[in-house]
């Protein structure tokens, strides 16, 4: 069962439109990228905001998590002191990671290939953007098919995954008794998007199954 609205013409700028088309097709390119991150080489001891256990925090570490913070939590202000100790924390749990060799735990390992892969396809997407010009005249052409091609129509959709009709048909009775479609979909779905209350974000047409 599904729940939806239409969304009409959403706008998104040619620009990001692009650079997100870009990012797909070199993720999938990435895909089979399976080197390990390597640890961090050593730094010179006059770059060092702290030490732990002999191991140097260089300052741009340091730099690097204040950027973090103000990309998650624009306005959010931390003090040194505060950001280094985040910064030791985080050392002394990757020294035990080290000790008690998590790095090849299958799943450990599995997220270590995936952030590998990401990190290596966003290179690749910057290198791509900067050595290869896009005209206005391309970003439009690609554009306009898109919309063509869409609609201009997006759709956001709601829906709640059981394994049997009885079970969809008890749902649906308590919807028409006024049940809440997201608490329904939280308590019933045995599908990923359950926790999202059955939410499936905004697509087009061409993104989903006929069916849908």
């Amino acid at each position: 069962m599904h729940q939806h609205h239409k969304k009409k013409n959403k706008e998104k700028t040619m620009k990001s439109f692009l650079l997100i088309l870009l990012s797909a097709c070199l993720l999938t390119a990435c895909d089979n990228l399976k080197k390990p991150v390597e640890d961090e080489p050593a730094i010179d001891i006059s770059d060092a905001v702290a030490i732990v256990n002999g191991s140097y925090i260089s300052k741009e570490s340091l730099a690097k998590l204040k950027q973090e913070i103000q990309q998650r939590s624009p306005g959010m202000q931390f003090s040194q002191k505060d950001l280094i100790e985040e910064l030791i924390q985080r050392k002394l749990l990757l020294n035990e990671s080290k000790k008690f060799n998590l790095a090849n735990n299958p799943e450990v390992a599995k997220k270590i290939r995936e952030l590998t892969n990401t990190t290596l396809s966003q290179s690749a997407l910057r290198h791509f953007l900067q050595t290869h010009e896009i005209t206005d005249d391309e970003l439009k052409t690609e554009y306009d098919k898109q919309v063509t091609n869409g609609g201009g129509q997006e759709f956001k959709a709601r829906h709640i995954l059981v394994k049997t009709e009885d079970d969809a048909k008890k749902i649906i009775a308590h919807l028409d008794e006024g049940g809440d479609f997201i608490t329904l979909a939280q308590e019933n779905s045995t599908g990923p998007s359950a926790v999202n209350g059955g939410d499936l974000g905004w697509f087009s047409p061409q993104q989903m199954v006929p069916p849908f």
